[in-house]
This record gives C-alpha cells, sequence and structure tokens, in this order.
C-alpha cells in the first residue's frame, strides 16, 4: 500500500485572523462620527470620509510599517567633507507626509478658518493616529508653531502661506525655493529637561534685528523641518528665537546635527541633538517671555498628544476586536467567551471616554477667546495629555494579549503601536508637568472651577454615581489640591468630566458600564473587569472596526 502525501501534510493554515486592512477607519468609528455632530463640524463628514478610507488601504498600513522598520539616517558631511546636515528618510515617509498635508492635517483650521475646524481636524488626526505616529510629530509642530509665528509680522508674511499649503515639498531647499514647509522645535537640553529656565545655550543680538544662537540642544525634533522654534537665554532671560534651516541669502543656517536618538519607539520620526555654532536667528515675542511664548506651542501640541494616543489606542483595541471575533478557541469564538468579551468591552469603553474628552476639548479650541473655553482649555489640555497618556501603554498590552503570541512578533501591527505608547506621555511634558500645571490653572482663578462645574454639571441628575463623583471632585479643589496628591486629584477630574461626556452622549450600556468601573469603582485595576449587569454585548458590537 502506498502512503498518500496528503496523510502526512503539515502545514495547512487555519483559525488564523485576516489581517484588518481595506476598510474605512472613519466609517466603522461611531464615536467619532457623533463626536464631530456633537462638537460642531458635522460639515468634515465627506473629508473624514475620505481620509478614513484612505488610511485604512492595506498600502497605507504598509507604509507606516516601512517607514518604521527602515528608520532616518542622518548625513552629517558631504564626500568632500563639508556640513551637509540633512537626514534621509524612507520613501514610505514621504508617501505618509503628502497625505497628511493633502488633507491638511498640519494647519487647516488656521488656513481656513470656519466653526468646528479645530474639532474637523481633531478627528482626522485621531484617525492618522490608527495608523502612524511618527509622521504625527512635525505635523503637530507645525499646528501649534503657526500663532506663535503669527506674533512677528515679517516672519509671517513670508512663511505662513508656504505653512498653509497642502501639497508635501520633501526638497532640502531655502523657503522662497519650496512650494510648502514645516516647523520644528527645541527645548530640551541636557542638564535641564522639562527645566527649561536651567538652559544654557546663549543668544546675543547681532546688531542687524538677528541674534546669534551658541549652544546644544538635547532633543531637537524633526530635524528636516524648514524652521525651529528654541528657547535660549538672552539678556532679559529665557527668550523664543526662529531658527530657519537655510538664511535669506541661500546659504545653510549654522544649525550643526550630532546624532539621531535611537528610540524605544517613534522609529520612523527623527529625533535629533544639535549644536548651534552662532545659528541666525529672529526673536518672536518679548525678551524674557520665551516660555510663555512657546507654550502657546506647547498648548495645541499637547492636544495632539492626547489626540494621537487615544487613535493609537483605538487601533489597538480594534485589532483585538477583529482577532477575537474570527479566533476560535475551545470551540467558540474568542468574542463569545463572557471573559474576552468583558475585557473587550473595557478596552472599549476607554477608547469611546477618550474620543469623547478629546473632541469636546478640541471645541474649546474653536471657541477662541471666549473665557469660558479658554479657562477649560487651561485646566483640561494638560489633565487630558497626563490621564489619556497614561492609559494608552496599559491598553496596548492588553490588547496584545488578546493575539497572544501572534500579537508580539514583529510582523503584527500591535508591537509597533505598543512601543509608540509612551512617547506621548513623554513629550511636550511628562505626567507630572501636566499635573502640576492642572493644580496651577484650579489655583489661579475661580473661573476654572467654574468652568468645570458647568460642564460637569451638564450631566447633574442623570446618574448618582457620577453625582457623587462629581460632588467630591468639587470639594477635593479645596481640600485634596496639593503637589503630594496631584496625581489623584486629576485622574479623578478626567474620569468624572469623561463620566459626564458619556452619560449625556453615548449609548446607555457604555456610559453605564463606565461609570460602573470608572466611579463607583476603583478605576485602575485590570481591563476585564466591568462588574455584573453590564451590557457587554452592546458595548463590543458598537466598537467593531467591520
Amino acid at each position: 500500500m502506498t502512503a498518500d502525501p496528503d496523510d502526512f501534510a503539515t502545514h495547512e493554515v487555519s483559525n488564523q485572523t485576516p489581517p484588518l486592512v481595506d476598510y474605512n477607519l472613519f466609517a466603522v468609528n461611531r464615536a467619532v462620527q457623533e463626536g464631530i455632530e456633537r462638537e460642531g463640524a458635522g460639515w468634515a463628514r465627506e473629508g473624514l470620509l475620505a481620509l478614513g478610507g484612505e488610511l485604512g488601504r492595506a498600502e497605507s498600513f504598509a507604509w507606516a510599517e516601512a517607514a518604521n522598520r527602515y528608520p532616518p539616517v542622518l548625513h552629517a558631511f558631504d564626500r568632500w567633507g563639508r556640513r551637509r546636515d540633512e537626514v534621509e528618510f524612507h520613501p514610505a515617509w514621504h508617501q505618509l507626509m503628502a497625505m497628511m498635508l493633502r488633507h491638511g492635517l498640519h494647519t487647516a483650521p488656521w488656513a481656513e478658518p470656519q466653526s468646528g475646524a479645530h474639532v474637523a481636524r481633531a478627528a482626522g488626526y485621531l484617525l492618522w493616529g490608527e495608523v502612524e505616529n511618527g509622521t504625527q510629530c512635525p505635523t503637530t509642530m507645525t499646528y501649534g508653531a503657526v500663532p506663535v509665528i503669527r506674533r512677528a509680522e515679517a516672519l509671517a508674511k513670508d512663511w505662513l502661506p508656504k505653512l498653509y499649503a497642502r501639497n508635501y515639498d520633501r526638497r532640502f531647499l531655502p523657503l522662497n525655493e519650496k512650494t510648502s514647509a514645516l516647523i520644528g522645535m527645541g527645548m530640551t537640553e541636557k542638564q535641564g529637561g522639562s527645566d527649561v529656565r536651567a538652559n544654557a545655550t546663549r543668544a546675543a543680538p547681532a546688531g542687524d534685528g538677528t541674534w546669534r544662537l551658541t549652544g546644544h540642544k538635547w532633543f531637537l525634533s524633526a530635524p528636516m523641518c524648514d524652521g525651529f522654534l528654541v528657547l535660549a537665554q538672552a539678556a532679559a532671560g529665557i527668550s523664543c528665537f526662529f531658527l530657519p534651516r537655510f538664511l535669506p541669502d541661500g546659504s545653510l543656517n549654522a544649525i550643526r546635527l550630532q546624532r539621531l536618538k535611537d528610540k524605544l519607539g517613534n522609529k520612523s520620526n527623527a529625533s535629533s541633538e544639535v549644536e548651534f555654532q552662532a545659528a541666525t536667528g529672529w526673536l518672536i515675542g518679548e525678551a524674557g517671555r520665551g516660555v510663555p511664548t512657546i507654550i502657546e506651542m506647547g498648548t495645541y501640541t499637547r492636544l495632539d498628544c492626547a489626540l494621537g494616543t487615544t487613535g493609537i489606542m483605538r487601533q489597538a483595541s480594534a485589532q483585538a476586536l477583529h482577532h477575537a471575533s474570527h479566533r476560535i478557541a475551545f470551540q467558540k469564538k474568542l468574542v463569545d467567551q463572557p471573559l474576552m468579551t468583558n475585557v473587550l468591552a473595557d478596552l472599549a469603553i476607554e477608547v469611546e471616554a477618550a474620543t469623547a474628552l478629546c473632541l469636546r476639548l478640541a471645541r474649546a479650541f474653536d471657541a477662541g477667546e471666549d473665557a469660558a473655553a479658554v479657562a477649560f482649555r487651561r485646566v483640561m489640555t494638560p489633565a487630558a495629555k497626563y490621564w489619556i497618556c497614561k492609559r494608552g501603554p496599559m491598553l496596548a498590552a492588553e490588547a496584545m494579549e488578546v493575539l497572544g503570541g501572534n500579537g508580539y512578533v514583529e510582523e503584527a501591527v500591535l508591537a509597533r503601536l505598543y512601543r509608540e505608547m509612551p512617547v506621548n506621555s513623554i513629550w511636550e511634558g511628562s505626567g507630572n508637568v501636566m499635573c502640576l500645571d492642572v493644580l496651577r490653572a484650579i489655583g489661579r482663578s475661580a473661573e476654572t472651577v467654574e468652568a468645570l462645574r458647568e460642564e460637569i454639571g451638564a450631566a447633574g441628575g442623570s446618574d448618582k454615581r457620577l453625582d457623587q463623583a462629581a460632588q467630591a471632585l468639587i470639594e477635593s479643589f479645596t481640600t485634596d489640591a496639593t503637589e503630594a496628591n496631584a496625581r489623584r486629584l486629576v485622574e479623578r477630574l478626567v474620569l468624572v468630566l469623561q463620566g459626564a461626556l458619556l452619560v449625556r452622549h453615548a449609548p446607555a450600556a457604555v456610559a453605564d458600564a463606565f461609570c460602573a468601573s470608572r466611579l463607583a469603582g476603583d478605576g485602575g485595576g485590570a481591563f476585564g473587569t466591568l462588574p455584573a449587569g453590564v451590557d457587554l454585548r452592546a458595548i463590543v458590537e458598537r466598537a467593531m472596526p467591520h
């Protein structure tokens, strides 16, 4: 009897999950769809639908993978030994950047101002975070730099039209030879870190209206940008300066890239160490008032840290939901097994709460200089950045565990997402810095507390658990607003506000689960501990990416 080769087959693949690609990220994200309508950007629906379709293509995910697998390379010198100071990126990076600018995620609210413009841009930025976080670095800095550059009339005249342009110009050329431009930033120095007032970089007037900067920056973000906002010590104290890569005469400015940082994640994006060797700069704002000047930029980039992390969390949970809806174990799909359903539902409500808060916060930016809106964003921007960015790594780890070994290997999207999570918590001010900013905002004026009381009070009487938590929170502003207790206070602030938003706007199953677990429960335990009585199935179905 001859053996049949099929009897010895060893490699028939079964019970493996198909890749989550070729779908529309916006069309399957109910929280974002409802959020833009609620927060005044319903007009952006078609544009976001187009963006979601482009981002969800297999090609876009492949670009993201390639841009991170083949990180940028520094060319400090040319073949003859002259300074070059140029960073080379993988072509996938440029494909992603071209898409980013085409959809206006860098400066659309400034270039095309209209009601809800910051909310629309926030929704697009959130969707982008699902695919590739590194390209968000030069994008968010350009977004945040516009209101600062507007302070310098001469610079604004030349630079703003190029910053508003939607065509991506990757060429390393002077501004007048380019069709578009991007802005980077450099604050951190070796000896100071978050303490920027300890910066040692010096600035001296050159006598012609420009300044000469000499010093070292430990981190200069996105060094291939066309210009940078930096802090340096002038005679009057820390001041803000604008340094272009090329000077008006076409020569290369003395911004010397020393090396690129070898980072845990964010591999696609170049982060550099740089020396200024009498580099030419222009003063922006008042001399000695550099920190308040550049903090205006930081307010917008902190918003984007929360948005970017929310996008990464959404993709991580989507990968987990997608896998669980296909994978069979112990004769049932994972999604139908009660404990796994609990985990997936818990991930889903975390993402929905972050989404609701981010889009509400973006609406406060649309309100301009309205006093209540200014007070709200002053306190909630650092608060949202703190809590959402703290929850991100924990959520990504749990989502990875849903996929088991398949989630832990480099071929999986989740490995890259997990490595991305810490950067938004560290960048633009670490957790302690954010919490101290919240304390200052609360203590600065009664208007800030009143703005919070009004926002939370809009949901009053709808859920007893929320009412009790809200009352305790308001009382804690006077009893527990101490530096040692700042993290606990900020955590409760965010959870109460998220609860108020969900009670008002989310389906009952989502709001009930959030209040039961985050407000009535301990709020800080492992995912998958939602209490009995919660409609897990309804929450999971709402969050499914298909």
